[in-house]
Parts: C-alpha cells; sequence; structure tokens
C-alpha cells in the first residue's frame, strides 16, 4: 500500500507569526528546476524581476513585462509544493496608479495559483486595496538608479553576512 502526503504551502500569516523568532529562509528561483530543487529547504521562493538581467540579457530590469514575471511565476508555483512564492512586480507595473497597481497585482494572484504579488516600495497599493503588503527585501532596484542618474542606495538594515 503506498501512502501519498499533501504538502502544505507556507503562508503569509505563519511567516508574519514567526517575526522575532525562526529565522525565514527565502531564495530567489526563475524556473521549476531551480524551485523542485530547493523548496525544502526554503519558506519562501522569490520570482524577482532581476530574472530579466539572469535569464533574458537585459541590461536592467527596467523592461521587464508583467507577462514574463507571471510566466515564470506560473513555472516556479509548478515546480514547488510547499514555499511560500512571492512575485516582485515589475517597474511601471504600479506606480502610474493604486487601481492599476491592484488590477495588475490581481492579475498575478489570479493566475495558476500564485498566492503572493510584491509591490517593491509601493506598499500601500497593496494593503490598501486587500492585496497583500510587501515583505520588503533591500534588492536590486536599478529603475531608481536609472531615474535618479547614478548607482542605487545599498544600505541595509541588518549587517552584511561575512564572504564565504
Amino acid at each position: 500500500m503506498s501512502q501519498s502526503f499533501e504538502f502544505k504551502r507556507v503562508t503569509a500569516p505563519a511567516i508574519a507569526k514567526r517575526k522575532g523568532g525562526q529565522p525565514i529562509v527565502a531564495l530567489t528561483a526563475y524556473h521549476a528546476h531551480t524551485a523542485r530543487i530547493i523548496d525544502p529547504h526554503v519558506d519562501i521562493l522569490l520570482v524577482g524581476d532581476s530574472l530579466g538581467m539572469v535569464m533574458h540579457g537585459y541590461e536592467t530590469t527596467v523592461p521587464v513585462p508583467l507577462d514574463l514575471m507571471i510566466m515564470h511565476a506560473q513555472a516556479v508555483v509548478r515546480g514547488s509544493k510547499q514555499a511560500l512564492v512571492v512575485v516582485d512586480m515589475p517597474f511601471g507595473s504600479y506606480e502610474e496608479s493604486p487601481a492599476i497597481a491592484f488590477r495588475n497585482a490581481a492579475r498575478v494572484l489570479k493566475d495558476d495559483r500564485l498566492r503572493r504579488g510584491q509591490a517593491r516600495g509601493r506598499r500601500a497599493y497593496g494593503r490598501d486595496h486587500q492585496i497583500s503588503h510587501e515583505p520588503g527585501h533591500p534588492g536590486n532596484e536599478p529603475y531608481r538608479a536609472h531615474a535618479a542618474g547614478g548607482e542605487p542606495d545599498r544600505q541595509l538594515s541588518a549587517p552584511r553576512a561575512p564572504p564565504f
């Protein structure tokens, strides 16, 4: 007789309850293969807009379209069973107005069991429209640097880990 096990995904409220307690493990995944390998070892899988540079050869994240983010997020969800999948909202998908931010975040959340959209730097858009707010991370934001005419601010609230 064979047994089957149903995996339960990590939820955003479960992550929030761990604040100040057990550390959270989060890694970036852009496709099903990586998600399948690291899923048993992480709490969060981030589908970051940096996939435009890493996987598609863009010089910055600015040209990454929302449809590309959704496609990669679908693959990560299919390759994972338990990690919370967090999806970056790419440049241009949330800045114009709260209504557009909501509409685009809803597209992400409706698609292929995706659980959480992230609008980096636009926390209020999600919270005001009942879409979960950003978990926050000191990510690569080349579009901000481009707009400001320089390098992105790399100050972190936590100390950097020592090199390997």
